[in-house]
């Protein structure tokens, strides 16, 4: 029994830390109707609601095929690297950092290693990364800390964008820059040609569930942006997975939700008990970016935010924050990991290799962009 608990905490040490965290805050703040109330249950519908509806676009096979049409407009080396990794930089936005690196890191290592390319794969890899973390900020439904903090800040789409836009535009001219760099950028590919033939939307049964998964993404986008009230989201979502395809409902990352819960009811009862929340405004107030990044470097950034908003007003600040944190250690951004693992499956021989160059130009990229926001 030891031994599977110690399995379980090493799948999930974020999930296991947030539970261990608000179980022993309950110790000070016993629970109680007020409990409840620290949830923030628009996020977690609204983020149950997306992962389902990727989830069920991921399954019939939707992204591999805009990644195969895009793929096969790459004439050389340098295209290849490139479209493979702005192809992360702005999939990011619609579809979350952590599902473009799912779905399009094993893709760039099959792809590279098809064009003998294997020399470009390190150095892609890494870029196609910091390009998922650092494009999937521009919007509220990138990643989860943004789809919580638009959430919270009660501003209008335009106004979200407008404090995160500088720095997911020097973020893409920082990755030109360093794709200009990569080692046989010039040479021409040589392919097979009936990679370009896949169709991008399956036939048959399979699109009638694409479309109505699509439609599903409207509404949800519709309640992200409030236009719809939130709960529309995932009622929607429930009612026509379970009809069309219940085994997608399974793929939803219940440990993240999870994840949420835990910090959720620990920042609520942290927030409730008087001396600890004036402590910690006045260590977080007027340094919202700094305490951000840091958080993010030992905790990652998700669960950075939903502990540091609960003790401070200047959302904005935070927001540059924790996306900017994401950049930095392994774990600074939980989708990194989708990367690591996925090349050190199949380069084990690698990894330190792997960790070096990661955690040099995340530090590169970090400070170039920390210098913007001081600018700024």
């Amino acid at each position: 029994a030891m031994k599977k608990a110690v399995e379980f905490i090493k799948k999930d040490p974020v999930l296991m830390a947030a539970w261990v965290l608000a179980i022993v805050s309950f110790f000070f703040v016993p629970p109680d109707k007020q409990t409840l109330s620290s949830i923030d249950w628009r996020s977690l519908g609204i983020l149950w609601s997306l992962m389902a509806i990727v989830a069920g676009l991921s399954v019939e096979g939707v992204f591999e095929g805009i990644g195969h049409a895009v793929l096969s407009k790459a004439k050389t080396c340098g295209s290849l690297a490139f479209l493979l990794v702005f192809l992360c930089f702005f999939a990011a936005m619609l579809i979350t950092n952590d599902v473009v690196l799912i779905t399009f890191v094993p893709f760039a290592l099959m792809i590279l290693r098809e064009a003998g390319q294997e020399k470009q794969i390190l150095p892609v890899v890494v870029c196609q990364t910091i390009a998922a973390n650092l494009g999937s900020m521009l919007t509220p439904i990138g990643n989860p800390q943004n789809l919580y903090l638009y959430g919270r800040m009660q501003v209008p789409v335009t106004q979200f964008v407008g404090i995160v836009w500088p720095y997911a535009a020097a973020s893409a001219v920082l990755l030109i820059l360093v794709l200009m760099l990569l080692p046989g950028r010039r040479e021409a590919l040589s392919r097979r040609e009936e990679d370009s033939e896949r169709p991008v939307i399956p036939g048959g049964s399979g699109k009638r569930r694409v479309i109505v998964y699509l439609g599903l993404f409207v509404v949800a986008l519709l309640a992200v942006l409030r236009v719809l009230p939130w709960p529309a989201a995932p009622a929607a979502v429930l009612l026509v997975m379970l009809a069309a395809d219940r085994k997608v409902l399974l793929r939803v990352d219940y440990g993240l939700l999870l994840t949420f819960v835990g910090f959720f009811l620990f920042t609520g009862n942290m927030g409730r008990m008087e001396a600890v929340r004036v402590a910690l405004e006045r260590l977080v107030s007027g340094r919202e970016l700094a305490a951000a990044v840091l958080a993010s470097q030992a905790i990652s950034n998700v669960p950075a935010a939903l502990l540091l908003s609960g003790f401070t007003d200047n959302l904005p600040a935070l927001l540059v924050g924790v996306n900017l944190g994401g950049l930095g250690t392994l774990i600074a951004s939980m989708a990194s990991l989708i990367s690591w693992k996925a090349f050190t499956a199949v380069y084990p021989e690698q990894k330190g290799k792997y960790l070096l160059w990661f955690t040099a130009a995340n530090l590169g990229f970090l400070a170039v962009l920390l210098g913007l926001a001081a600018v700024i």
